[in-house]
């Protein structure tokens, strides 16, 4: 029989993420027993402001499920794939891509004054309402909510997949389109990161090769640019029959935006990658 614990985040939206996991896992091995083990990171308990963090927001969303990982006290962890630093350790690998929702980004609310806790977001906010107010917020999808309905700002800028998971998605009212407002690397996609050299067969029934693909593609893009701090990088790849397109964004410390697309075959997703990355720096 198959015994699992899975480590995630206590948040209502990690904890419905490990559900679509763990529901996809049931359905391949019904007598399956899984437990669902619930870490608090650094990012769920700091709330210093963002000037006073030098790390950035990417990686505290996970240290602490790695940390679970190698003291073998999960056997695989979830987590949003956008949580999860371009460089991670080979010692604790992507294990399964789950299919993709919909990776693009979406205003709740009114432009007026706008919360985001993305810098990627904030720049590209910034260029396409010159006249609002764009601010930083922390917290997760609920508390930014809550901010919003208090009055702290007018509107917020969230993904669209965490939204839907949520039940929040009547919530959107506009929903900015991939030219518009570049989403993160791997945003949509949920990743199971387990440990090296252990087998996750059991995780086929999970994985999902077009977002296997497109998320290798795009977090090679991110890694050759040194996105996983305060790095502001976008990239969204999409499967076009046997081939892959990548487009991508760059902000360099000069606050020039650089942009870039290529195609190529899909078997190629990482060197597509970092053939963007390349020729958008050059």
């Amino acid at each position: 029989m198959l015994k699992l614990r899975i480590g995630t985040r206590g948040s209502q939206l990690a904890l419905i993420q490990t559900k679509i996991i763990a529901d996809e896992i049931l359905k391949a091995y019904p007598d399956a027993k899984i437990s669902i083990v619930k870490i608090t990171t650094s990012g769920d308990r700091n709330s210093a402001p963002f000037s006073s963090d030098p790390q950035g927001i990417k990686g505290m969303f996970t240290l602490e499920l790695e940390q679970a990982l190698m003291n073998r006290e999960i056997d695989f962890a979830v987590h949003s794939l956008k949580d999860l630093p371009a460089n991670i350790s080979p010692e604790l690998p992507i294990v399964a891509y789950s299919r993709r929702a919909d990776p693009r980004d979406a205003l709740v609310g009114s432009e007026k004054v706008i919360g985001s806790s993305s810098l990627r977001r904030r720049l590209q906010l910034k260029r396409l309402f010159p006249e609002s107010d764009i601010i930083p917020v922390r917290g997760n999808i609920n508390t930014r909510l809550q901010k919003m309905d208090s009055g702290e700002f007018s509107g917020l800028v969230l993904a669209v997949a965490g939204l839907e998971r949520l039940g929040q998605s009547h919530r959107i009212t506009r929903i900015f389109s991939v030219g518009e407002v570049m989403p993160s690397p791997g945003q949509g996609i949920l990743a199971c990161q387990g440990r090296a050299y252990e087998d996750y067969g059991y995780l086929s029934c999970v994985n999902d090769e077009d977002a296997e693909l497109c998320a290798v593609a795009e977090r090679s893009f991110a890694c050759i640019l040194g996105a996983g701090c305060n790095v502001p990088v976008g990239a969204y790849a999409e499967i076009l029959g046997d081939s892959m397109r990548i487009r991508g964004l760059f902000v360099n410390e000069a606050g020039k935006f650089l942009r870039g697309d290529v195609l190529g075959r899909k078997t190629e997703a990482e060197e597509l990658g970092k053939r963007l990355a390349e020729e958008i720096v050059q």
